[in-house]
């Protein structure tokens, strides 16, 4: 199969036939990317690799034969270099550092809708067409080169709908200040947002693996949930939504 120019080829890798046949639906809708090809499994994925030669790997993680950060040093041993986007459910933070380590492009956490994924596509095309296009001529040149292979990293998920980047960032320097752990009573006191939209920022940090909760016993009632920040490289706010 011969791509046009400009074509981004993308090999879709899913266990589940209907989610693959959906992701590889939307990504039929964003130019100029092109599936040309569909995996359900790591050996799979590696042989359509060798056979197809794509641009890029939607790569899920939870796969039946192998874990998908495994399937990327087999991808590099064998002298491919496409690039990797990761597309799963997998929350964990160690799985996120890992997949930092394997070099992914990106990082996007299921369910997302189409124009989730277009946002990150489009992103993905306009980093790699800087990269590619990039004449080395001095450090300045190099150090831009760098810079775009930097932002490449996989990016926080997007604040859910209803939850303002303001906002986060008032939660997310509360936590970062804070003195031990926090309380959403305490939170709300600090950013003079409501208790329920504390709770409800602190429980997202927490889901995405930014802060840990724990919780205190008192005499009488409900124990008082309580989150800590987890101190990990970089913000807890996307990068496309964190405010200059």
């Amino acid at each position: 199969m011969t791509s046009e120019p400009g074509t981004i080829d993308v090999l879709v890798v899913d266990d589940d036939f209907m989610v693959a046949k959906v992701h590889r639906a939307f990504v039929g809708r964003v130019e100029p990317f092109r599936v040309v090809g569909v995996a359900g499994t790591g050996e799979e994925a590696a042989a359509a690799v060798d056979a197809l030669h794509p641009d890029l790997v939607l790569l899920d993680l939870h796969l039946p034969d192998i874990f998908g950060l495994d399937v990327i040093p087999r991808l590099r041993t064998a002298g491919h270099d496409c690039d990797v986007m990761v597309v799963s459910a997998a929350r964990e933070a160690e799985t996120v550092r890992g997949a930092v380590r394997h070099g992914v492009v990106d990082y996007l956490l299921k369910p997302f809708d189409a124009e989730e994924l277009r946002t990150r596509l489009e992103r993905y095309a306009d980093r790699r067409g800087r990269l590619l296009g990039t004449v080395v001529r001095d450090q300045a040149d190099v150090d831009r080169v760098l810079a775009g292979a930097a932002g490449s990293g996989p990016a926080a998920p997007a604040l859910p709908k209803g939850m303002s980047v303001e906002t986060a960032e008032l939660v997310e320097r509360a936590l970062r200040e804070a003195d031990g752990t926090l309380s959403a009573t305490e939170c709300a006191a600090l950013t003079g947002v409501s208790r329920v939209s504390a709770r409800r920022y602190l429980e997202y940090f927490q889901t995405v693996g930014r802060a840990d909760v724990s919780l205190r016993y008192g005499v009488t009632g409900r124990p008082e949930r309580r989150y800590r920040f987890r101190d990990l490289p970089g913000r807890l706010l996307p990068n496309d939504q964190a405010r200059a």
